[in-house]
């Protein structure tokens, strides 16, 4: 009688919803938690770049403190469809996505960095600290 059980069987499969969602989404349900980063070492700068796919830019904040830059993202959207004849819903469904990822910002000048966001994509220039020349004098003796 298991064999003809479509998933199998095992004690645990509805134990919980997440539990349930891992093993019949596998990975695919995990590569919604974050989103990808390049970082490019340019010698002078560091370029990250974040996709960021359907949000605008209003959605997005890039924020650093405390020598961490974070960036976050909100997205909300609505579609409806609804019975022309009774005007009841069909079919209601909404789609709400929060990502948010920090980098730690050492050797970077934090108060010249620069951003832009194009075609999905979130660009941050990240200009390196420059190195401290420590400062020699000489002392008279007299």
């Amino acid at each position: 009688m298991f064999e003809m059980m479509p998933f199998g069987y095992s004690n645990d499969l509805l134990n919980s919803f997440a539990d349930f969602e891992k093993k019949f989404f596998g990975e695919m349900g995990r590569s919604f938690s974050g989103f990808n980063t390049d970082i490019q070492d340019t010698g002078k700068e560091y370029v990250l770049e974040a996709e960021l796919p359907g949000f605008n830019k209003e959605d997005i904040h890039v924020d650093v403190q405390d020598g961490v830059l974070t960036i976050s993202a909100k997205h909300e959207e609505k579609q409806d469809e609804k019975d022309e004849k009774s005007g009841k819903y069909v079919r209601r469904e909404r789609r709400y996505g929060s990502y948010q990822r920090s980098f730690n910002l050492n050797g970077v000048d934090a108060k010249n960095i620069q951003g832009a966001y194009e075609n999905g994509v979130l660009k941050l220039t990240l200009p390196k600290e420059q190195p401290t020349v420590p400062e020699t004098h000489r002392i008279e003796i007299q």
